[in-house]
């Protein structure tokens, strides 16, 4: 059995991904500001501002998961707060790598997050695919620095990036903040609503997770978007239909997010497909590849 360190352990995705790992027998640790043992799990602790962490975080340790990184729509994008973004990501992955080579780590694996916005805020007709570009906007850079730190460690073990959407989960994420509009029978449509929505379900994120963590046929970039494609218009009539609410109100008008939101609206209002035909050729295959069947196993009778 492995021995997986965890950073951002604590969130949505670090969580199941824990979980699946523990039962599986594996041992898992997590790396975050609040050292400690909380359910069986030992966090050790980093400090990535100052640049220090607790080494006796890597001693032994098979493979690495960065999962790190300050919430992308949790604040307005001022230059500050743009630059706090990037460097939660990249800061964090360089001062692991830092660490682990002073101390002589080298784990077989370092598999990182990393963003389905790295081709930019745009909605096209074009399907991007990982040998497209980073966009030249501010998603587009926050991305690429985030991904240039993480394929420093292409140096010393397997590098897999794993581009996500938006993550569907019955208990946090963006799900939950999709349906409570709609459950007041108030949903709408964003902007246009006919920017793409690529999406995932959690449970076939966290596959894709073990399967870059133990794969070595893996590395690299992947876009791990679900094989449906849907808009935010046919997103938001999914959310409806599968709660039985009435869906009738007219699109949320752009230029009311841009002025609540400015730059960070973007994230929202625009937004492309993404192929996913490279980890398909990988052999995984998708428990949840329609967004209705998706929808309905998390928001369904329990």
């Amino acid at each position: 059995m492995a021995i997986v360190l965890i950073t951002g352990g604590s969130g949505l995705i670090g969580t199941a991904l824990t979980q699946a790992l523990r039962a599986s027998g594996h041992e898992v640790r997590h790396l975050g500001r609040r050292p400690g043992e909380r359910n069986g799990i030992r966090t050790y602790g980093w400090e990535v501002a100052r640049g220090t962490m607790d080494g006796a975080a890597l001693q032994g340790v098979d493979h690495i998961v960065h999962l790190a990184g300050a919430g992308i729509a949790d604040k307005r994008w001022t230059p500050a707060r743009v630059q706090e973004l990037i460097d939660s990501r990249a800061l964090s992955a360089l001062l692991l790598l830092r660490t682990a080579r002073e101390l002589g780590v080298v784990p077989k694996s370092f598999v990182s997050a990393a963003g389905i916005n790295y081709y930019g805020a745009v909605t096209s007709d074009h399907i991007h695919t990982e040998l497209d570009g980073a966009g030249n906007d501010t998603i587009g850079r926050i991305s690429l620095e985030w991904e240039a730190a993480v394929d420093q460690w292409s140096a010393v073990c397997r590098v897999v990036k794993l581009r996500t959407p938006v993550v569907l989960a019955a208990h946090g994420g963006a799900l939950p903040k999709l349906m409570a509009p709609v459950k007041w029978g108030v949903g709408a449509a964003l902007g246009s609503g006919r920017q793409w929505m690529p999406w995932i379900h959690l449970h076939d994120l966290v596959e894709c997770y073990r399967s870059a963590i133990f794969k070595e046929a893996f590395f690299g970039a992947y876009n791990v978007c679900a094989p449906e494609d849907v808009t935010n218009g046919e997103m938001m009539k999914s959310v409806a239909r599968v709660l039985g609410r009435p869906f009738f109100l007219p699109p949320v008008p752009g230029f009311l997010l841009k002025l609540a939101l400015g730059e960070l609206s973007c994230i929202l209002l625009e937004g492309s497909r993404a192929s996913n035909d490279r980890l398909l050729r990988t052999g995984f295959r998708f428990q949840h590849p329609r967004l209705e069947g998706a929808l309905r196993d998390l928001l369904g009778p329990r």
